[in-house]
């Protein structure tokens, strides 16, 4: 019988070579020779069953580190949350794809993140997807220390947004996709978590008992079946979509019939916030000054690239794209970013101001534990009208028994 031994090869994107191994690329360096020997070596402890081990080297590539750790997270952690880090890093390494972890440094990862326009939130998650990959190779033996671990990971936006119905209604009024349109309606009447309702089949709705089912395998912690109970609303969605979908389909597609992902709805939210932004410039009259466009010219780059070559930007170019650039922040300015995770925060803040208990609220939302109820929505107690009505229903119960 003959096996297949395995051969080392040159990644032109990378410039690096690497072999593979029971299913597994090996990083072997950018230097042809080392990496054969690299590669020997590998194929004699395999001989003599030893197995190959981490090589603590200051040395290693930053994207070398970014691979073995998403090898790792593709095999312990969920598919949602490979991906969460495999875009997050893999835009780090394509920015810097020869960076060595010796020569890594707080300074690389904080003009990384500012290359893009990001929300607050989003800044803190890149800043943590980079620092979280380096301390996993630190604790694997890859690298002796920690080049990022005295970054400081900026804090993110609050995300207990509360969005009242009046609001939403409002909202709703922006949306232009359909499809979008009754996620965004199912996750606020419901009040399940982002990934429950991008994630929900088919197969997990029950319209008889007006819920969806998610088995303890699918579950968050994997402890419990996640029930999520259906609005009159929400169902109505649900049962137009079940007639239009395949059988084990997801729910909530877009308009080619494909699963809405994260990038997906974080995409639509920006552009729903620069819709919603510039109906609010147009009703106000504001726009950019030629003062701040002046300004702002010189911060762009004064080049671009065309038909493979490179050119100087002309006069005209650059003036229409500082305008552009500062009406879209402008735009985002007067107009509220959302996200699904605010839509679930307004349901159990709608629920307690409508004088739901705290413990059918927290059943409703999913947690394990009513406490996380009360730690969350905490400020609610800083609400005087909320707390007032409160005040009087506990006065009037306490008639009630008197008498």
């Amino acid at each position: 019988m003959h096996y297949h031994t395995p051969k080392p090869f040159f990644r032109k994107s990378r410039k690096r070579w690497y072999v593979q191994i029971g299913g597994k690329q090996i990083n072997l360096g950018p230097d042809k020779e080392e990496a054969f020997r690299r590669y020997y070596q590998l194929m004699a402890d395999a001989a003599s069953g030893i197995p190959a081990a981490p090589k603590t080297d200051d040395n290693h590539l930053v994207a070398s580190l970014c691979e073995y750790f998403l090898e790792w997270v593709q095999r312990n952690r969920s598919p949602d949350t490979y991906e969460w880090y495999r875009y997050r890093l893999q835009r780090f390494v394509d920015h810097h794809p020869d960076l060595t972890a010796a020569k890594l440094r707080p300074f690389h990862v904080e003009r990384w993140v500012d290359s893009y326009e990001l929300s607050k939130t989003s800044r803190r998650n890149y800043y943590r997807s980079i620092k979280r990959c380096l301390k996993w190779a630190v604790r694997q033996g890859y690298i002796e220390k920690n080049p990022l671990e005295l970054l400081e990971v900026p804090s993110g936006e609050s995300r207990e947004i509360y969005v009242p119905p009046d609001e939403f209604k409002r909202m709703l009024e922006f949306v232009t996709n359909d499809d979008f349109r009754d996620l965004l309606v199912a996750t606020y009447t419901t009040g399940c978590r982002p990934q429950e309702s991008l994630r929900v089949q088919t197969r997990h709705v029950q319209l008889e008992h007006r819920r969806w089912v998610f088995p303890t395998s699918e579950s968050k912690g994997k402890r419990e079946p996640r029930i999520v109970y259906m609005s009159d609303e929400s169902q109505a969605i649900v049962e137009r979509r079940i007639r239009q979908s395949a059988p084990n389909a997801h729910i909530f597609c877009n308009a080619k019939g494909k699963p809405w992902t994260t990038e997906a709805v974080n995409c639509a939210f920006d552009r729903l916030q620069e819709r919603m932004g510039r109906a609010v410039l147009k009703d106000l009259s504001l726009d950019v000054s030629d003062e701040e466009v002046r300004a702002f010219i010189p911060k762009l780059s004064p080049t671009k690239r065309e038909k493979g070559k490179l050119r100087e930007k002309r006069p005209a170019e650059l003036r229409y794209e500082a305008v552009e650039k500062l009406r879209g922040k402008l735009r985002r300015k007067h107009a509220r970013r959302y996200s699904l995770y605010a839509f679930r925060h307004a349901f159990a803040t709608n629920g307690l101001r409508n004088g739901l208990d705290s413990i059918s609220v927290s059943i409703l939302l999913g947690h394990r534990d009513v406490s996380t109820l009360a730690r969350t929505y905490q400020h609610l107690g800083q609400n005087p009208e909320h707390m007032q009505e409160q005040a009087r229903k506990a006065a009037n119960n306490k008639k009630k028994k008197g008498k």
